[in-house]
């Protein structure tokens, strides 16, 4: 089938990637989020998806907004079979879902209707989740509420962060989305109407959002830091200093929620619960470190407290 692919970051990359060495598909082409600053140096970068279509000699579409008149009008000009999109990151207007004669088939890193919307990998890591997975379902004017093609699970590991959950989803879910256009192709796909029960939501994680609440207990706190893992990264403060923590130990003895305590074994600090111990840190504006050697090196008191 012709295909033209949206996606934006490096989650999308593996999907991509593997229609790329199909022989079954052929990309024609790669929509993308247009260029944008990043780095310290705040230098214009392409993303990832569009860095791996530009290897690949394929032309890139990066509108401002899928609604723009010219852009629908040079999808339409494609007539692509089918589009496929991993996590493009914005809404694609009516217009746009009705070109390809397939559809546009969405691969969301969750088991909908479980998680629905920006962030489902942090969502179930934070609530605990033992299982997860991704699903192919065809696009719609609602937020991913489309039928299910297909399933994949994943267990959830006790000290997964979203990074590390995230790559294995997106290995599993090209494979998935590659066999989801297979079936397309050979009209054996079926589509489910997602379930009225277990609709969850997983909004967008904002750095406001990704700070440490003290008072919650240790093993919350745990999920949330490996959730914000690596980004935007779980941060509190020390006195008038932001450092952002990486994920912890938990420990089995009592404190009180912020206090902070530096022994030989580790830096400890209190929860709701029972205390964590710290791993690593970033000071704001300095390298990641051992909370250790920082602790020694910035000669914290009895009095200090983390909020």
């Amino acid at each position: 089938m012709r295909v033209v692919f949206a996606g934006t970051p490096e989650p999308a990359v593996p999907s991509l990637r593997r229609l790329l060495e199909s022989d079954r598909h052929e990309v024609i082409a790669v929509v993308t989020r247009p260029d944008a600053a990043a780095g310290r140096g705040r230098k214009t970068v392409r993303s990832p998806v569009g860095a791996l279509a530009d290897e690949h000699d394929i032309p890139v579409f990066t509108p401002a907004k899928p609604s723009d008149p010219d852009f629908v009008s040079q999808l339409i000009d494609l007539a692509p079979d089918v589009c496929p999109v991993v996590a493009y990151g914005a809404l694609l207007p009516q217009p746009v879902l009705d070109v390809p004669r397939f559809g546009w088939i969405n691969l969301h890193f969750s088991l909908l209707p479980a998680w629905r919307g920006a962030a489902p990998v942090q969502a179930a890591i934070e609530a605990g989740d033992d299982v997860t997975g991704a699903s192919t379902f065809l696009l719609d004017a609602g937020m991913d509420t489309g039928p299910v093609l297909g399933v994949v699970t994943e267990r959830i590991r006790p000290t997964d962060t979203t990074g590390d959950l995230l790559t294995r989803l997106a290995s599993s879910g090209a494979e998935l989305l590659t066999a989801t256009l297979d079936a397309i192709e050979d009209g054996t796909a079926g589509a489910h109407p997602q379930p009225q029960d277990g609709v969850s939501y997983a909004s967008k994680v904002t750095v406001d959002a990704a700070r440490i609440d003290w008072t919650r207990s240790a093993a919350y706190i745990d999920r949330h830091i490996r959730s914000v893992t690596p980004a935007p990264g779980a941060w509190t403060t020390i006195g008038d200093l932001r450092v952002k923590i990486a994920p912890v130990a938990i420990s089995t003895e009592t404190s009180t929620p912020g206090a902070i305590e530096v022994r030989k074994s580790g830096v400890h600090i209190g929860t709701g619960t029972t205390a964590v111990v710290l791993g690593d840190i970033q000071p704001q504006g300095k390298k990641v470190m051992k909370a250790l050697d920082w602790a020694r090196g910035a000669r914290l008191d009895d009095t200090a407290v983390a909020r």
